[in-house]
């Protein structure tokens, strides 16, 4: 791995850069493999069977966070499948800390995930928040949004909306968010251990492009973040223009006040510039840039105003879909034949959402009604709200691989009509038991490709 000379001489001077040491981790090879647990379904690591004894150390950032010694296939993982766990790079997970130290976690807040595909700050930030919290997850290019929102679904929580709108939209939202958080697209160079044929694309024209593009992002957002609230900003380069010089940016243009993170010198992590660097010489990570900044200028609520009356399912159809899942504290709209369950403290904020943003999903998708029957959701199936009398069907791995693939179990089933398909437990999608044969409602688009473990 040969990596740029005009790389390595603009980061000289920057604090914290050891050239001999950053030259030597490049060319190792070594790859950091790293997970995050899922607290609305495991706790602990060990109820993961696919890591064995390969769990190496837990991340210190990060309270449900771990190294793996090994990378495991995640393919062939249900649990992963069932949204068990994120396989999310190490330092990115430093995100935990400056939600923590910068915000009352136990407030009812809004969030802002303004750059959010895949979906890894997502689903940390959704594990952080309150219940009662809003959280907004955008990407404004669609395809990766789709990718998004299935990783949002899989996660299984309700109180979560993904959207895919440019970053000016958002300027409507006048002083509307409490927090939020912008890892910016930037000229990459921090993961050029996973992805060595980026080095091929750097150049320092691509800094400046990157540095001028994250400046129009944060400019166009800064009227929906509230007086007080805190914005995070992070990329993955190296480079100062895209890292440091950002935040003194923020700070003259906004009269943004940068926020000092407690930072235990054992973690490795260098301050620097009023942002947090992270070498991977010095750390078991990629690289990696944060900041934290109160904006100190502007309002300190916003005003939601509704144009229209969201359509709700009338009694009869509330009455099937109890059936399938627990309504307290849920409030239920209805577009076209779906049905969707939003959190009841915050319907009128999702409305207000729906109404002013490109809405991709929201809540949790209960299923559609068809001739006075529902066809329950992939997404109800990942839920944390299913109605515990639903009936489950345990399934072995071999099986549970099969499910996934969309192939014929190799099991036999009693009984008809909608089963939830599990995996220690854990619930994967729907099957329809019609007697003579058995339909697999996986979704087609998620389905392993591959017939074996490679």
């Amino acid at each position: 791995m040969r990596l740029p000379d005009e790389l390595l001489s603009s980061l000289a001077p920057v604090k914290g850069f050891d050239g001999s040491a950053f030259l030597q981790v490049h060319a190792s090879g070594q790859q950091v493999t790293s997970v995050r647990l899922n607290t609305l379904k495991i706790n602990e690591v060990s109820e993961v069977p696919s890591f064995g004894r390969d769990v190496r150390e837990a991340i210190p950032w990060c309270d449900k966070g771990y190294c793996l010694d090994t990378r495991p296939s995640f393919t062939f993982d249900p649990l992963f499948h069932a949204g068990c766990y994120y396989v999310q790079e190490a330092s990115s997970m430093f995100l935990e800390q400056a939600m923590k130290q910068t915000a009352d976690l136990s407030a009812s807040l809004k969030v802002l995930d303004l750059c959010a595909a895949p979906g890894g700050k997502s689903t940390h930030i959704q594990s952080l928040i309150s219940k009662d919290s809003l959280l907004v997850s955008n990407e404004v290019i669609r395809s990766r949004a789709q990718v998004l929102k299935d990783n949002i679904i899989k996660w299984g929580a309700g109180n979560v909306l993904v959207t895919h709108n440019d970053p000016k939209d958002f300027s409507g939202l006048e002083s509307y968010f409490d927090v939020i958080v912008a890892d910016a697209p930037c000229s990459g160079s921090g993961l050029f251990r996973r992805d060595p044929e980026a080095i091929h694309e750097w150049s320092l024209n691509n800094v400046t492009l990157c540095s001028r593009r994250q400046q129009r992002i944060l400019a166009d957002i800064w009227s929906s973040l509230k007086n007080d609230g805190v914005l995070i900003y992070s990329t993955c380069s190296y480079s100062k223009e895209e890292d440091e010089d950002i935040v003194s940016w923020l700070a003259h243009e906004f009269a943004a006040e940068v926020i000092p993170l407690a930072i235990p010198p054992e973690w490795g992590i260098i301050a620097s510039g009023g942002g947090y660097r992270f070498w991977p010489d010095k750390v078991r990570g990629e690289g990696f840039f944060l900041a934290c900044l109160r904006k100190k200028n502007g309002e300190k609520t916003s005003v939601i105003k509704l144009k229209n009356k969201a359509r709700q399912p009338d009694k009869k159809e509330a009455a099937i879909v109890d059936k399938w899942m627990l309504c307290a504290g849920k409030y239920f709209t209805r577009h076209q034949d779906q049905i969707y369950a939003w959190p009841e403290p915050l319907a009128a904020d999702f409305h207000f959402l729906q109404e002013n943003l490109k809405l991709m999903y929201s809540g949790i998708f209960i299923g559609e009604l068809v001739r006075d029957k529902l066809v329950p959701s992939h997404a109800l199936a990942l839920s944390t709200v299913l109605q515990p009398a639903i009936e489950r069907v345990e399934l072995d791995h071999e099986n549970a691989i099969l499910y996934l693939q969309r192939k014929e179990l190799k099991t036999s089933l009693t009984g008809r009509g909608w089963k939830l398909v599990c995996y220690k437990g854990h619930p994967l999608g729907w099957i329809n038991a019609l007697g003579n044969r058995v339909n697999n409602y996986y979704p087609k688009e998620l389905r392993i490709l591959k017939d074996r473990v490679q």
